[in-house]
Formats: structure tokens, sequence, C-alpha cells
């Protein structure tokens, strides 16, 4: 009874919509790393507690069919921050991503007199993450198979009581709420603030040294008891040798090619979805501290995430793909004169939010943006511009563990992913209506769907000349950081991630990569 009358006084409070009140709303976005969207509505929100998350949907609006705008940190990041596709910034890989004086939707806030704020993870500039980074994006053209990842493991700690695991962000999430109470002191001027949290990204695997990438799913008793064991699913896969050559190759590089049992992946699944519960307790934090100041009446909530998290679906973890796991992202938006409780299945993506928190703020957007304002989707009043959306969401991804330029478009119940330059790799086309696992490729079964589609993905963005492009950046970018290393080299690169294959046969992986960048086009 107190939930009920609390949830009707709030939607009182927000039943003033953004035009009329005279006033801008404050604006609050928490980004998350590597959260599935998919876990934001049913079926998916029943296998994990998600009280905050729950909060949002019942006061705000959940987007059912959102898309990162490619499936890894930095460039879905930079699109995120810039409004523009990652084809339009060549923000090719974690190490090439925005310039440092590019500019964002928070600098444009901070300009028409917002007080802004940006804490945790930010990661949408160039010259970021590892050497491992950087080389495995520049030498997938190579013509043999790196193992880059650690296996996926897991790893428990603390007991039933130990609430705080991913420490960075919850020193975060303070320093956020802090600023917060801090605000309502002096609420004079609107304010915006960004808190990027890394979690649910896995933890380095500290085991197999500093150059390991991240391959742990880590959590504690306390928050495995959020998630209901009997409702995690154990994915289908496909047999490896009916696999499409580039998942076969993520497989491989991501070092799930060996054996897992199914107690195994069900344990992986379950340590995911806990950390997903810690992430939502984070966010739960933030709504609190504007609960306590009064300041959530006059404040526009946002959460999202840069990509996914592939669970060991199709026999991968991590991200870099563009099945739904790793793909689809959540994006729930509660605040003054937006409607309550609405779920939106039109397709969007991360490029959205750049003219969606310009709308907000009553900000007119300059430049080419490859998003569309999500306020007329959304909100109570017609004051906002009726620019209709398109029916279609884009990713990309020329990264690491992936050995082709892969575009994916999304339109109606269709998904087709085409590779380099559409004729040297296979396509692939998903009817999610009926394939909701993306098990059959139906790409020969409806050649008519997949001509329109690859029409329209070509209208958007030249393909096969981005994909040249990226082609020539990482050869180029790969042939001038070996020149650098000199006599270095051979010690630096065989101390990578892949280590231990590379050393069995140094001469002739070095040869290869020499092959490779005399090679031409």
């Amino acid at each position: 009874m107190l939930k009920a009358l609390a949830l009707i006084f709030l939607f009182q409070l927000y039943g003033e919509s953004l035009c009329q009140n005279g006033t801008r709303p404050n604006i609050v976005i928490v980004m998350s790393d590597a959260f599935d969207g998919r876990l934001t509505f049913d079926p998916g929100s029943k296998v994990v507690q998600l009280p905050y998350i729950n909060y949002l949907r019942e006061l705000g609006t959940t987007f059912l069919s959102a898309y990162t705008n490619s499936p890894i940190c930095c460039p879905s990041r930079a699109a995120m921050w810039s409004g523009q596709f990652v084809h339009l910034t060549q923000s090719w890989n974690n190490y090439k991503c925005l310039d440092a004086n590019a500019t964002t939707w928070m600098d444009l806030l901070e300009k028409n007199g917002y007080q802004t704020k940006m804490m945790g993870k930010r990661d949408y500039t160039s010259g970021s993450h590892s050497v491992s980074n950087r080389v495995e994006a520049w030498t997938r053209d190579v013509q043999f198979l790196l193992r880059q990842e650690g296996r996926p493991v897991t790893q428990l700690v603390g007991n039933m009581s130990t609430e705080r695991i991913q420490k960075v962000d919850w020193k975060n999430t303070d320093m956020a709420t802090q600023w917060i109470h801090q605000k309502a002191a002096s609420p004079h001027q609107p304010f915006a603030l960004y808190l990027g949290l890394n979690l649910p990204h896995t933890y380095k695997t500290e085991s197999l040294g500093p150059t390991a990438g991240g391959s742990t799913f880590r959590t504690s008793p306390y928050w495995l008891k959020k998630v209901s064991s009997d409702l995690i699913s154990v994915p289908k896969w496909l047999p490896m040798a009916a696999m499409h050559p580039v998942d076969y190759y993520s497989t491989f590089t991501k070092n799930c090619s060996g054996d897992f049992t199914e107690e195994e992946v069900k344990e992986i699944r379950a340590f995911y979805y806990a950390m997903c519960a810690e992430t939502d307790a984070m966010l739960g934090q933030v709504i609190a501290a504007l609960r306590e100041t009064s300041l959530l009446h006059n404040t526009v909530v946002i959460f999202t995430a840069d990509h996914g998290e592939l669970a060991m679906e199709h026999r991968q973890f991590y991200k870099m793909s563009m099945f739904e796991g790793s793909s689809h992202v959540p994006l729930l938006i509660m605040g003054p004169g937006l409607v309550s409780g609405l779920q939106v299945n039109q397709l969007v993506s991360l490029v959205d939010l750049y003219p969606t928190i310009l709308d907000i703020a009553s900000i007119s957007a300059v430049g080419n943006l490859s998003g569309y304002s999500l306020l007329p989707l959304l909100s109570k009043s017609s004051c906002f511009s009726k620019r209709q959306h398109p029916d279609w969401a884009l990713s990309e991804y020329h990264g690491c563990n992936v050995n082709a330029s892969t575009y994916m478009l999304r339109s109606g119940q269709w998904k087709y992913i085409t590779y380099a330059d559409g004729q040297s790799v296979p396509p692939q086309l998903f009817d999610l209506m009926l394939d909701k696992d993306e098990l059959h490729n139906v790409v020969h079964k409806f050649p008519d769907v997949q001509a329109q589609l690859d029409k329209l993905l070509r209208s958007i963005v030249d393909y096969p000349k981005v994909s040249t492009t990226v082609h020539l950046y990482n050869k180029k970018a790969f042939g001038a950081w070996h020149q650098s290393l000199g006599r270095n080299y051979s010690q630096v690169i065989a101390n990578l991630r892949w280590h231990v294959d590379w050393q069995k046969d140094v001469l002739a992986n070095e040869r290869a990569v020499d092959k490779w960048l005399n090679s031409s086009l």
C-alpha cells in the first residue's frame, strides 16, 4: 500500500511537462559497462533481482530495442559522447577514438548554463588501453589465429554480508551521491551528472600476468542470492564446424573453443547476473540521493551501457559481437513530464542520447548528428520536434577478436550482418521474431530481404570503403609501432596475451606479420 501511494505521489510530481514548467531539469546519467539490455524487461528481468532498474521501469520509459553503435568500450562511448556513428569519427578500436578536444553534449550543457560533473569511467578518447588492445586490433588481418583472452572463469569472494566487490565503482558512486547532496544546498543552477561504472564488466585475470585481459566473473554470496538459479538458461551452441567463420575466429581468440560443462556455463552466467545486481545497487544509491534531497522531481535520470555481455551465448563471453547479448543495451529514462511505465519498441541506439540530452536542456543541436531525439517518443508534451526516428539501428565493429570489419543493421524483425567488402566474407541474416537465439542464418532463404537490407545499409554507410580505410589504418599503425620498437619488437610482441601460442613458432609468426605488412590490398 505504501509503495502504491509513493508511486502515485511521484506520478503527480512528474506530471508537469519539461516544456511547461519553465525550468530546465537536472540530468543524471549512469552508464555501466557490459550490461545486457535484455535484463531490463521480461522475461530476462526475472532471472535476477534489479529493484532500481524496475523502479525506472515503473516511473519512466524502457526502450526494448536499444543498441550499441559498436560492441566495445571506447568506440561505443565515442558514438554516445559525439552523437556520430563510429565510421564518421573513425573510432576504430579501443586505442583509436575521439580527439581529446572533441565537443561532447556535456561540453554544450556547460556552455549553456549547466553545472557539470563527470565521475568514473569515460573512456572515449584516443590513446588509452594497453599495448595488447592496440596490437590485437591491428593484427587481426594476419593469417593465423591468436588466442588473445584468458579462459572465462568465476571467482567467489567474501561472504553473505559482502556487498562492495567493485571498490572503485563504489568509491565513485559515493562521490556522486555526495556531490548530489552538495548541489541540493545551492539549487539555483541546473546540473548534469555523469557516473560511469565498470561493472558488470569482467575483472582482470591476475593469474595470467600483467598483459591479461578481463576474463574473471567475480562476485560474493550476497549478490548470488539475488539470482534465481532455476531460471538460468544454458545457451544452445552450434557445432564448431557449423559456425560462421568470423564467429569461429572470435570463439577461438576468446579462448572458448575448449570443453565447458553445463555446470560451468551456468555458473559463469549466474556470476554475471550477480554482478548486474551489484550494478543495480549503485544506480539505487544515486536515485536514493536524489530522493533524499528532494531533487528527484526535477531530474531526468538515464540508465544505459556501452555494450552487453555474451556470458557464454554462442560459445563466447565478452562483447565484440553483433549477437543480442553483446549488442543489445539497456536504455531507461525517467523524469518530469515523461511518460511512466511505457515500453517503446522503436529501434534506437546510443547516438540518440546526444540530441535527446540537448532537447531535455532546451539546447539547439550543432553540426550533423547521427542520432535523433527520443523525447517525442516519451514526453507528454507536443512541444518537441516530431522529426521521425528511422526504423533501423546501425552498429559496426573494427577491433580485436574479430577478423573482419563488421556491420549490423536492425530493421523490423530482421538483423542483417555483413563483413568487409560484402563479398569476401559471407553475410548473416536472422529473423529475431522466430529465432531469438540467432542460430539459423537464413540469408540464402530470403535473398530479397538481404538485397533490400544491404541497399539500405549502403545508403547509410559505404561499408566496403570504410573497411578499406580500416585495413589501411591497421597496417600503417601497426607498421609504425613495429618500427618504433626496433630490436625490442620480438620480445615485446612475444610477451603479449598470446605469448604461449606465439612462442611455439616465433619465426613463422613474425614472417606472417612481415608478409602482411608488405602485402597490397
